[in-house]
């Protein structure tokens, strides 16, 4: 989530954290990463105890072979050269062996495709909730964090999960095991050599785990840097045409150049202290096994010790080194696991704005009266939007709003839609609050025709379809007719089963325009809402849309934002907001009769342009004429890039 090239990734900034609504990282630990697994880990508890019950034995099997070949080279090295008895005696040992090595093997295979059941279902139920509670996060939330960022923490969750629980499992627990039991053996054959063994595997450990816990803030802001890096790159990817346009090449080279250097650098870094615990290790490694060695001597010259002993110990060592030998890479990954998932485990921690209340029911819709009582809204309480805004709109009413940029139109939309939450003030449909009745029944009752409509990069039969997703193909081509847009897709080799590509970029502005319409048209809801929705039509096509939108609207409650003014005269009421305030309110007929109007004022402007001379007088009810239509147009009516 960079706001510029180079900086720290902002949500890990308590105030840029508390900003977007995510919780604040410093706050984040493992146990809270540990609680959200073992939620998804629980109804497997059964089998996971198993699972752990089996690789315990596995390792018990492994451990008790060194006893075997102890005797055996016992048995070698007693000096009266091979007899009946000693020959005998040596098979038997080897079935013993080569038994305690099929069993080991037997329960490793059982555990292990266990195992893959199990974590398979624990990641993808970890998919599942992490996707489930992204997106009822509020438009807020999504506004202020990059798509690509927010997929890597998802990826990361679950990835993180599979790793940690491979470390626990497969290496510590089977350390933990190892070391047990070596210990155990060597406390019945020779003490001595057992608290050493012991008190070297402690000092070891623990050296291991200070320097990791000293190293992981390190990891962390190569993990952070890695999401900066991700996101980055990101958003220029899906800029690509943009950098182009405005020759922003070298520009976001240098951004990309910038966040990818600094995540070298801390590769690097992190690299370079592992390499550094290694070598600490190795000399660990050397001076017990050159202590361990002396002290046997020791034993054996006193007869305390024999042979098949020396051969016990070294296999420990060798068992011991190769599990210690990765204990220090072990711990680094598991606390990287941690970092790793701590992005998303903020996510999760972090509640969601905007949710159902405990007693919140079905909208029960009538005919679609809205209501704004005593509205007032700002952003992050920051800056206030919207002032005391009253407002009814009668069912089947077709009302305007228009008024300047930044005046409030889109955020009494959004709040319609609940997408954020009001400070003060009340909204009804039907004489129901919004916020008392469950989202899903709110937004079934509204359909929306943005500006910018934002396509599934799915096939258009699908895109279409997605308005209301039981309709037939037969409807949702009647649809497409209504919308003007069955031509077009006709045309395509694929027809209704052509991917549009990523947001639709396939298409043109005013395709996609058309394709949101016939999505509207197909669902059909008793509210409709129209942000600008002829905005990337060329006036043909407009002159269509016209018509279907015209059918769309009737007997439905309509709000139109518009700044073409030519759009919207026919509307039953048009409302003029400022600064946040409603400040007129008619016909387009009445606005027009006040001389001090703002909506005269902004009809002026569109009407004459730059084409005549202010000063000049001009009959207030005279409608503009384009001449490509022969119509009521808006002179700012920005022509479409149909192709």
């Amino acid at each position: 989530m960079p706001i510029n090239g180079g900086t720290a990734d902002k949500s890990f900034d308590p105030w840029y954290a508390e900003a977007l609504g995510i919780k604040n990282m410093a706050n984040v630990t493992a146990k809270d990463t540990l609680r959200y697994y073992w939620r998804e880990s629980k109804p497997y508890q059964g089998m996971l105890a198993l699972l752990w019950i089996g690789l315990i034995i596995a390792v018990v099997f492994d451990t008790a072979v060194p006893l075997y070949y102890r005797k055996f080279f016992d048995v070698l090295g007693g000096g009266s050269g091979p007899t009946v008895d000693s020959v005998a005696t040596l098979w038997r040992l080897i079935l013993i062996v080569a038994a305690l090595h099929g069993f080991s093997w037997l329960f490793f295979r059982i555990i292990s495709f266990g195992n893959n059941w199990v974590v398979a279902r624990i990641m993808t139920n970890l998919y599942q909730r992490s996707f489930e509670h992204l997106e009822r996060h509020s438009f807020g939330f999504f506004s202020n964090n990059f798509v690509g960022a927010l997929v890597k923490r998802v990826v990361r969750f679950s990835a993180s999960f599979e790793r940690l629980y491979g470390k626990i499992y497969w290496d510590l627990l089977q350390l933990a095991v190892h070391v047990t039991g070596i210990i155990v053996v060597l406390s019945f054959l020779q003490p001595i050599i057992a608290v050493i063994f012991l008190l070297w595997t402690v000092l070891f450990i623990a050296v291991n785990y200070a320097f990791t816990l000293w190293k992981l803030k390190y990891d962390r802001l190569r993990s952070e840097k890695d999401s900066e890096t991700t996101g980055v790159l990101a958003d220029a990817v899906t800029n690509a045409t943009n950098i182009r346009l405005f020759n922003g090449l070298r520009f976001e080279w240098e951004r990309v150049r910038t966040v990818t250097e600094q995540l070298r650098a801390l590769r690097l870094l992190t690299w370079n202290l592992g390499d550094t615990m290694e070598a600490i290790q190795s000399a660990f490694m050397i001076s017990i096994e050159a202590l361990i060695m002396v002290v046997a001597l020791g034993f054996w010259k006193r007869g305390a010790l024999s042979i098949g002993t020396f051969v016990l110990l070294q296999s420990y060592l060798v068992y011991l080194f190769g599990q210690l030998w990765n204990f220090g890479r072990v711990i680094r990954e598991v606390y990287e696991s941690f970092a790793d998932a701590e992005e998303m485990t903020a996510i999760l921690d972090t509640p969601h704005e905007i949710v159902d209340t405990a007693r919140a029911r079905p909208l029960v819709m009538g005919r679609g009266a809205i209501e704004f009582q005593n509205l007032s809204f700002s952003y992050h309480q920051t800056r206030t939007v919207l002032h005391n805004i009253n407002l009814n709109i009668r069912a089947g009413e077709k009302v305007a709003l228009i008024g300047p940029s930044g005046s409030g139109k889109s955020t009494i939309v959004k709040l319609l839609f609940r997408l954020y939450d009001i400070d003060r003030g009340k909204i009804l449909i039907d004489g129901q609050k919004i916020h008392a009745v469950t989202q899903e029944s709110l937004h079934q009752a509204l359909s929306l025709v943005p500006q910018d409509p934002i396509l599934f990069h799915r096939t258009l039969m699908e895109n279409i379809r997605y308005g209301r997703r039981d309709a037939t193909e037969a409807e949702v081509i009647a649809a497409a007719t209504l919308a003007h847009c069955h031509e077009f897709i006709e045309s395509f080799p694929l027809g209704y089963h052509t991917f549009v590509g990523e947001r639709g970029v396939k298409l043109s502005g005013g395709e996609r325009q058309r394709v949101a319409i016939a999505r509207a048209i197909l669902r059909a809801a008793p509210i409709l809402v129209l942000d600008e929705a002829t905005s990337s039509l060329d006036s043909h096509s407009e002159s269509l849309i016209q018509e279907a939108l015209k059918e769309l609207m009737k007997k439905r409650t309509t709000i139109v934002i518009a700044h073409r003014l030519s759009t919207i005269q026919q509307m039953d009421r048009i409302i003029v907001l400022d600064e946040g305030r409603i400040v007129e309110e008619g016909t387009h007929t009445d606005l027009l009769t006040h001389p001090a109007s703002l909506y005269r004022k902004l009809w002026k402007l569109q009407a004459g342009g730059f084409l005549v001379d202010e000063t000049a007088e001009e009959d207030p009810e005279e409608p503009m004429k384009d001449p490509e239509k022969g119509e009521d147009s808006g002179a700012n009516d920005s022509q479409g890039d149909e192709e």
